[in-house]
Protein backbone atom coordinates (compact mmCIF):
# COMPACT_ATOMS: atom_id res chain seq x y z
CA UNK A 1 0.00 0.00 0.00
CA UNK A 2 1.55 3.66 -0.85
CA UNK A 3 2.47 5.57 2.14
CA UNK A 4 -0.36 7.94 3.52
CA UNK A 5 0.15 10.92 5.56
CA UNK A 6 -2.13 11.75 8.64
CA UNK A 7 -3.90 14.01 7.36
CA UNK A 8 -4.95 11.87 4.36
CA UNK A 9 -5.92 9.16 6.67
CA UNK A 10 -8.30 11.37 8.65
CA UNK A 11 -9.82 13.09 5.67
CA UNK A 12 -10.36 9.81 3.56
CA UNK A 13 -10.43 7.20 5.85
CA UNK A 14 -7.50 5.49 3.77
CA UNK A 15 -4.74 2.79 5.39
CA UNK A 16 -5.28 -0.16 7.87
CA UNK A 17 -8.30 0.89 9.61
CA UNK A 18 -10.83 3.48 7.77
CA UNK A 19 -12.32 6.44 9.35
CA UNK A 20 -14.62 9.06 8.86
CA UNK A 21 -13.55 12.43 8.19
CA UNK A 22 -14.82 15.38 10.93
CA UNK A 23 -16.39 18.37 9.69
CA UNK A 24 -14.63 21.48 10.92
CA UNK A 25 -16.76 23.72 9.28
CA UNK A 26 -17.61 26.03 12.96
CA UNK A 27 -20.06 28.92 11.43
CA UNK A 28 -21.38 29.68 14.58
CA UNK A 29 -20.35 29.68 18.56
CA UNK A 30 -23.08 26.93 19.24
CA UNK A 31 -21.29 24.71 16.76
CA UNK A 32 -17.53 25.74 18.26
CA UNK A 33 -19.30 24.75 21.66
CA UNK A 34 -20.45 21.48 19.86
CA UNK A 35 -16.86 20.16 19.42
CA UNK A 36 -15.76 21.53 22.27
CA UNK A 37 -15.30 18.52 24.22
CA UNK A 38 -13.82 16.42 21.72
CA UNK A 39 -9.88 15.32 20.59
CA UNK A 40 -8.34 12.74 18.28
CA UNK A 41 -6.81 9.78 19.08
CA UNK A 42 -4.43 7.98 16.87
CA UNK A 43 -3.11 4.27 17.77
CA UNK A 44 -0.74 2.30 16.02
CA UNK A 45 0.83 -1.00 17.34
CA UNK A 46 3.95 -3.14 16.18
CA UNK A 47 1.87 -6.29 16.14
CA UNK A 48 -0.44 -7.12 13.48
CA UNK A 49 -3.97 -7.27 12.56
CA UNK A 50 -5.39 -5.58 16.46
CA UNK A 51 -7.83 -3.56 14.80
CA UNK A 52 -10.65 -4.72 12.11
CA UNK A 53 -11.69 -1.24 10.16
CA UNK A 54 -14.11 1.04 11.89
CA UNK A 55 -17.51 0.23 11.13
CA UNK A 56 -20.87 2.52 11.72
CA UNK A 57 -19.17 5.43 11.35
CA UNK A 58 -20.41 8.81 9.39
CA UNK A 59 -19.84 12.42 8.98
CA UNK A 60 -19.29 14.15 12.48
CA UNK A 61 -19.19 10.75 14.60
CA UNK A 62 -18.20 10.99 18.11
CA UNK A 63 -16.50 8.08 19.96
CA UNK A 64 -18.36 7.05 23.12
CA UNK A 65 -16.27 6.03 26.27
CA UNK A 66 -18.14 2.32 25.17
CA UNK A 67 -17.36 2.15 22.05
CA UNK A 68 -13.64 3.41 22.43
CA UNK A 69 -12.97 0.27 25.00
CA UNK A 70 -13.81 -1.62 22.15
CA UNK A 71 -11.30 -0.21 20.25
CA UNK A 72 -8.88 -0.66 22.64
CA UNK A 73 -9.88 -3.78 24.72
CA UNK A 74 -8.18 -6.27 21.78
CA UNK A 75 -5.06 -4.29 21.24
CA UNK A 76 -4.68 -4.78 25.21
CA UNK A 77 -5.74 -8.46 25.41
CA UNK A 78 -3.71 -9.53 22.64
CA UNK A 79 -1.14 -7.07 21.85
CA UNK A 80 2.10 -5.86 23.42
CA UNK A 81 2.14 -5.16 27.26
CA UNK A 82 4.36 -2.66 26.80
CA UNK A 83 1.95 0.87 26.18
CA UNK A 84 2.95 4.12 25.20
CA UNK A 85 0.65 7.09 26.08
CA UNK A 86 1.93 10.42 24.24
CA UNK A 87 -0.74 12.85 25.64
CA UNK A 88 -0.71 16.71 24.55
CA UNK A 89 -1.86 19.66 26.62
CA UNK A 90 -3.82 20.78 23.48
CA UNK A 91 -4.76 19.11 20.33
CA UNK A 92 -7.67 18.91 17.68
CA UNK A 93 -7.96 17.45 14.12
CA UNK A 94 -7.31 20.94 12.37
CA UNK A 95 -3.47 20.38 13.77
CA UNK A 96 -3.59 17.82 11.48
CA UNK A 97 -4.81 20.31 8.45
CA UNK A 98 -2.62 23.24 9.09
CA UNK A 99 0.68 21.50 9.51
CA UNK A 100 0.60 18.55 8.35
CA UNK A 101 2.05 18.09 4.73
CA UNK A 102 -0.12 18.90 1.73
CA UNK A 103 -0.47 16.89 -1.18
CA UNK A 104 2.23 14.15 0.19
CA UNK A 105 4.83 17.44 0.82
CA UNK A 106 6.28 15.77 4.44
CA UNK A 107 8.87 18.38 4.30
CA UNK A 108 6.67 20.96 5.50
CA UNK A 109 4.80 18.55 7.74
CA UNK A 110 4.71 19.25 11.69
CA UNK A 111 3.96 15.51 12.30
CA UNK A 112 6.63 13.43 10.06
CA UNK A 113 8.14 11.39 12.86
CA UNK A 114 4.06 10.33 13.45
CA UNK A 115 3.25 9.59 9.46
CA UNK A 116 6.08 7.55 9.04
CA UNK A 117 5.18 5.54 12.37
CA UNK A 118 1.62 5.41 11.22
CA UNK A 119 3.36 4.20 7.65
CA UNK A 120 5.61 1.15 8.94
CA UNK A 121 2.85 0.17 12.00
CA UNK A 122 1.16 -3.37 11.23
CA UNK A 123 -1.85 -1.86 12.77
CA UNK A 124 -3.10 1.64 13.29
CA UNK A 125 -6.22 3.11 13.54
CA UNK A 126 -7.10 6.59 13.68
CA UNK A 127 -10.47 8.23 15.30
CA UNK A 128 -10.94 11.96 14.72
CA UNK A 129 -13.21 12.61 17.16
CA UNK A 130 -13.20 11.11 20.67
CA UNK A 131 -15.19 12.25 23.66
CA UNK A 132 -13.64 13.73 26.34
CA UNK A 133 -14.97 11.76 29.09
CA UNK A 134 -13.28 9.10 27.70
CA UNK A 135 -9.74 10.56 27.23
CA UNK A 136 -10.23 11.97 30.72
CA UNK A 137 -10.51 7.85 32.14
CA UNK A 138 -8.20 6.90 29.63
CA UNK A 139 -5.03 6.37 31.90
CA UNK A 140 -6.70 5.02 34.64
CA UNK A 141 -8.54 2.41 31.55
CA UNK A 142 -5.07 1.73 30.70
CA UNK A 143 -3.73 1.25 34.22
CA UNK A 144 -6.50 -1.01 35.31
CA UNK A 145 -6.12 -3.19 32.09
CA UNK A 146 -2.45 -3.68 31.91
CA UNK A 147 -2.30 -4.04 35.97
CA UNK A 148 0.45 -1.59 36.05
CA UNK A 149 0.70 2.02 37.55
CA UNK A 150 1.60 4.41 34.76
CA UNK A 151 5.33 5.96 34.87
CA UNK A 152 5.90 9.12 33.89
CA UNK A 153 9.17 9.41 31.73
CA UNK A 154 10.98 11.77 29.33
CA UNK A 155 13.82 11.55 27.16
CA UNK A 156 16.63 11.28 30.24
CA UNK A 157 14.45 8.58 32.08
CA UNK A 158 13.38 6.75 28.68
CA UNK A 159 17.12 5.49 28.92
CA UNK A 160 16.91 4.05 32.45
CA UNK A 161 13.71 1.99 31.65
CA UNK A 162 14.42 -1.74 31.42
CA UNK A 163 11.44 -3.20 29.12
CA UNK A 164 10.92 -6.50 28.08
CA UNK A 165 8.01 -8.26 26.51
CA UNK A 166 6.63 -10.01 29.53
CA UNK A 167 6.62 -7.49 32.12
CA UNK A 168 3.65 -4.73 31.42
CA UNK A 169 4.39 -0.93 31.34
CA UNK A 170 2.19 1.70 30.37
CA UNK A 171 4.72 4.73 30.41
CA UNK A 172 3.10 8.05 29.89
CA UNK A 173 4.83 11.55 27.63
CA UNK A 174 3.41 14.61 28.47
CA UNK A 175 4.04 16.98 25.41
CA UNK A 176 3.06 20.50 25.52
CA UNK A 177 1.17 22.76 23.06
CA UNK A 178 1.27 26.79 22.87
CA UNK A 179 -0.70 28.90 21.33
CA UNK A 180 0.61 30.93 18.58
CA UNK A 181 0.61 34.40 21.15
CA UNK A 182 3.38 32.19 23.24
CA UNK A 183 7.31 32.21 22.89
CA UNK A 184 6.70 29.39 20.02
CA UNK A 185 4.18 29.07 16.94
CA UNK A 186 2.71 26.06 17.52
CA UNK A 187 4.17 24.48 14.25
CA UNK A 188 7.13 24.76 16.22
CA UNK A 189 6.00 22.78 18.93
CA UNK A 190 4.14 20.47 17.41
CA UNK A 191 7.23 19.56 15.34
CA UNK A 192 9.41 19.29 18.79
CA UNK A 193 6.45 17.07 20.18
CA UNK A 194 6.80 15.09 16.80
CA UNK A 195 10.52 14.95 17.51
CA UNK A 196 9.83 13.85 20.93
CA UNK A 197 7.82 10.85 19.58
CA UNK A 198 10.36 10.32 17.28
CA UNK A 199 13.31 9.90 19.41
CA UNK A 200 10.94 7.60 22.09
CA UNK A 201 10.13 4.97 19.10
CA UNK A 202 13.87 4.98 17.86
CA UNK A 203 14.88 3.89 21.16
CA UNK A 204 12.13 1.30 21.17
CA UNK A 205 13.15 0.05 17.73
CA UNK A 206 16.77 0.05 19.16
CA UNK A 207 15.77 -2.55 21.85
CA UNK A 208 13.02 -4.52 19.61
CA UNK A 209 10.55 -3.94 22.66
CA UNK A 210 7.16 -4.85 21.11
CA UNK A 211 4.57 -2.06 21.75
CA UNK A 212 0.86 -0.08 21.33
CA UNK A 213 1.30 3.14 21.17
CA UNK A 214 -1.35 6.24 20.99
CA UNK A 215 -1.45 10.21 21.15
CA UNK A 216 -4.18 12.19 22.17
CA UNK A 217 -4.70 15.54 24.38
CA UNK A 218 -6.10 16.62 27.26
CA UNK A 219 -8.29 19.08 25.26
CA UNK A 220 -8.65 20.60 22.06
CA UNK A 221 -6.22 23.40 21.24
CA UNK A 222 -8.59 25.61 18.98
CA UNK A 223 -12.21 25.92 20.06
CA UNK A 224 -12.11 28.28 23.20
CA UNK A 225 -10.21 30.40 21.11
CA UNK A 226 -12.65 30.48 18.25
CA UNK A 227 -15.38 30.70 20.48
CA UNK A 228 -13.59 34.03 22.19
CA UNK A 229 -13.53 35.39 18.98
CA UNK A 230 -16.83 35.25 17.74
CA UNK A 231 -18.20 36.15 21.27
CA UNK A 232 -15.30 38.92 22.16
CA UNK A 233 -14.35 40.50 18.98
CA UNK A 234 -10.37 40.15 18.10
CA UNK A 235 -7.94 40.80 20.68
CA UNK A 236 -7.65 43.15 23.03
CA UNK A 237 -9.47 47.03 22.76
CA UNK A 238 -7.84 50.09 22.67
CA UNK A 239 -6.65 51.35 26.56
CA UNK A 240 -7.63 47.68 27.64
CA UNK A 241 -6.91 47.42 31.20
CA UNK A 242 -4.14 44.91 31.36
CA UNK A 243 -4.84 41.95 33.68
CA UNK A 244 -3.10 41.92 36.61
CA UNK A 245 -0.51 38.50 37.10
CA UNK A 246 -1.63 36.35 39.91
CA UNK A 247 0.07 37.18 43.30
CA UNK A 248 2.52 34.60 43.98
CA UNK A 249 2.81 32.75 47.69
CA UNK A 250 5.30 30.10 49.00
CA UNK A 251 4.54 26.36 49.42
CA UNK A 252 3.28 24.59 52.39
CA UNK A 253 6.32 22.95 53.56
CA UNK A 254 6.12 20.03 56.23
CA UNK A 255 9.49 19.42 57.84
CA UNK A 256 10.90 17.03 60.14
CA UNK A 257 14.61 16.93 60.31
CA UNK A 258 14.63 18.22 57.02
CA UNK A 259 11.78 19.50 54.49
CA UNK A 260 9.81 16.40 53.09
CA UNK A 261 6.46 17.31 51.57
CA UNK A 262 6.39 20.39 49.27
CA UNK A 263 2.20 21.56 48.23
CA UNK A 264 1.97 24.51 46.09
CA UNK A 265 -0.95 25.78 43.90
CA UNK A 266 -2.20 29.21 42.20
CA UNK A 267 -5.36 28.48 43.68
CA UNK A 268 -6.58 25.82 46.31
CA UNK A 269 -10.60 25.72 46.47
CA UNK A 270 -13.19 23.41 47.94
CA UNK A 271 -16.89 22.88 47.91
CA UNK A 272 -19.30 21.77 50.59
CA UNK A 273 -23.23 21.15 49.28
CA UNK A 274 -22.37 23.24 46.22
CA UNK A 275 -20.97 26.36 48.22
CA UNK A 276 -17.19 27.18 46.68
CA UNK A 277 -14.63 28.26 49.44
CA UNK A 278 -11.28 29.75 48.51
CA UNK A 279 -8.80 28.45 50.91
CA UNK A 280 -5.57 29.81 48.79
CA UNK A 281 -4.80 32.90 51.40
CA UNK A 282 -5.50 30.27 54.29
CA UNK A 283 -3.05 27.90 53.16
CA UNK A 284 0.17 29.39 51.48
CA UNK A 285 2.00 31.85 53.80
CA UNK A 286 0.31 31.30 56.42
CA UNK A 287 2.57 30.43 59.83
CA UNK A 288 0.33 28.46 61.85
CA UNK A 289 -1.38 26.65 59.54
CA UNK A 290 -2.16 23.24 60.68
CA UNK A 291 -0.27 20.44 59.81
CA UNK A 292 -1.15 18.15 62.54
CA UNK A 293 -1.36 14.17 61.32
CA UNK A 294 1.25 15.01 58.85
CA UNK A 295 4.19 12.43 58.43
CA UNK A 296 6.54 11.27 56.13
CA UNK A 297 8.77 7.64 55.98
CA UNK A 298 10.66 5.62 52.86
CA UNK A 299 7.66 3.64 52.14
CA UNK A 300 4.67 6.41 52.94
CA UNK A 301 3.57 10.27 53.75
CA UNK A 302 0.65 12.21 54.07
CA UNK A 303 0.19 15.87 54.59
CA UNK A 304 -2.91 16.86 56.68
CA UNK A 305 -4.63 20.79 56.43
CA UNK A 306 -6.81 21.20 59.02
CA UNK A 307 -9.27 24.11 58.94
CA UNK A 308 -11.16 25.25 61.71
CA UNK A 309 -14.06 26.46 61.24
CA UNK A 310 -14.89 25.31 57.61
CA UNK A 311 -18.69 25.09 56.24
CA UNK A 312 -19.42 25.48 60.00
CA UNK A 313 -17.49 22.46 61.09
CA UNK A 314 -13.59 21.28 61.40
CA UNK A 315 -12.67 20.03 58.34
CA UNK A 316 -9.04 17.84 57.53
CA UNK A 317 -7.40 17.08 53.89
CA UNK A 318 -5.81 14.23 53.94
CA UNK A 319 -3.18 14.10 50.79
CA UNK A 320 -1.82 10.25 51.26
CA UNK A 321 1.41 9.19 49.35
CA UNK A 322 3.65 6.26 49.03
CA UNK A 323 6.71 5.00 47.49
CA UNK A 324 7.24 1.94 45.85
CA UNK A 325 10.29 0.33 43.65
CA UNK A 326 9.59 -0.73 39.84
CA UNK A 327 11.34 -2.85 38.28
CA UNK A 328 10.36 -1.50 34.61
CA UNK A 329 11.88 1.79 35.43
CA UNK A 330 14.56 0.38 38.44
CA UNK A 331 13.57 2.93 40.75
CA UNK A 332 10.86 4.39 43.66
CA UNK A 333 8.18 6.04 41.91
CA UNK A 334 5.81 8.22 44.43
CA UNK A 335 1.85 8.77 43.83
CA UNK A 336 -0.85 10.36 45.47
CA UNK A 337 -2.52 7.42 46.45
CA UNK A 338 -6.13 8.77 47.66
CA UNK A 339 -7.34 12.47 49.15
CA UNK A 340 -9.42 12.03 52.53
CA UNK A 341 -11.85 14.76 53.51
CA UNK A 342 -12.41 14.58 57.45
CA UNK A 343 -15.76 16.54 58.57
CA UNK A 344 -18.58 15.78 61.47
CA UNK A 345 -17.41 12.04 61.77
CA UNK A 346 -17.46 10.88 57.45
CA UNK A 347 -14.80 10.80 55.52
CA UNK A 348 -14.73 11.26 51.65
CA UNK A 349 -12.63 9.42 49.47
CA UNK A 350 -10.85 10.44 46.12
CA UNK A 351 -8.41 8.48 44.17
CA UNK A 352 -5.25 10.31 42.56
CA UNK A 353 -3.48 7.76 41.19
CA UNK A 354 -2.23 10.20 37.99
CA UNK A 355 -0.29 12.53 40.59
CA UNK A 356 2.88 10.32 40.16
CA UNK A 357 6.25 10.19 39.23
CA UNK A 358 10.05 9.20 40.28
CA UNK A 359 10.63 9.48 44.01
CA UNK A 360 13.51 12.24 43.06
CA UNK A 361 10.81 14.16 40.87
CA UNK A 362 7.71 15.98 40.97
CA UNK A 363 4.38 15.93 39.22
CA UNK A 364 3.62 19.27 37.79
CA UNK A 365 -0.69 19.50 36.80
CA UNK A 366 -2.84 22.76 35.32
CA UNK A 367 -5.79 21.32 36.91
CA UNK A 368 -5.94 18.65 40.02
CA UNK A 369 -9.95 18.91 40.57
CA UNK A 370 -12.90 16.71 41.34
CA UNK A 371 -14.71 18.95 38.59
CA UNK A 372 -15.44 17.33 35.29
CA UNK A 373 -14.57 20.45 33.57
CA UNK A 374 -10.99 20.74 34.48
CA UNK A 375 -10.31 17.25 34.08
CA UNK A 376 -11.58 15.18 37.00
CA UNK A 377 -8.57 14.13 38.06
CA UNK A 378 -10.38 13.47 41.46
CA UNK A 379 -12.07 10.38 41.11
CA UNK A 380 -14.34 9.56 43.63
CA UNK A 381 -16.55 6.21 43.49
CA UNK A 382 -20.01 7.38 45.35
CA UNK A 383 -21.53 10.47 45.10
CA UNK A 384 -19.99 13.03 47.20
CA UNK A 385 -21.34 16.46 48.38
CA UNK A 386 -17.35 17.61 48.71
CA UNK A 387 -15.53 18.97 45.26
CA UNK A 388 -12.29 20.50 45.07
CA UNK A 389 -10.13 22.27 42.66
CA UNK A 390 -6.34 22.99 42.59
CA UNK A 391 -5.04 25.20 39.80
CA UNK A 392 -1.75 24.90 38.42
CA UNK A 393 -0.89 22.60 40.61
CA UNK A 394 3.41 23.96 40.68
CA UNK A 395 6.03 25.55 42.57
CA UNK A 396 6.41 29.42 41.65
CA UNK A 397 10.42 28.92 40.86
CA UNK A 398 10.83 25.28 40.04
CA UNK A 399 7.92 23.81 38.99
CA UNK A 400 7.99 21.25 41.17
CA UNK A 401 5.05 20.60 44.11
CA UNK A 402 4.48 17.43 45.49
CA UNK A 403 8.02 15.13 45.99
CA UNK A 404 9.04 12.85 48.87
CA UNK A 405 12.33 14.92 48.86
CA UNK A 406 15.64 12.96 50.04
CA UNK A 407 17.80 16.16 51.48
CA UNK A 408 20.60 15.64 48.41
CA UNK A 409 18.15 15.25 45.97
CA UNK A 410 17.47 18.30 43.58
CA UNK A 411 13.91 18.53 42.77
CA UNK A 412 13.17 18.02 39.59
CA UNK A 413 9.53 17.94 37.36
CA UNK A 414 8.13 15.09 35.68
CA UNK A 415 5.30 16.71 33.41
Amino acid sequence: MMAATVVSRIRTGTGRAPVMWLSLSLVAVAAAVATEQQVPLVLWSSDRNLWAPVADTHEGHITSDMQLSTYLDPALELGPRNVLLFLQDKLSIEDFTAYGGVFGNKQDSAFSNLENALDLAPSSLVLPAVDWYAISTLTTYLQEKLGASPLHVDLATLKELKLNASLPALLLIRLPYTASSGLMAPREVLTGNDEVIGQVLSTLKSEDVPYTAALTAVRPSRVARDITMVAGGLGRQLLQTQVASPAIHPPVSYNDTAPRILFWAQNFSVAYKDEWKDLTSLTFGVENLNLTGSFWNDSFAMLSLTYEPLFGATVTFKFILASRFYPVSARYWFAMERLEIHSNGSVAHFNVSQVTGPSIYSFHCEYVSSVSKKGNLLVTNVPSVWQMTLHNFQNPSSYCVWNLVEPSDPCQCVS
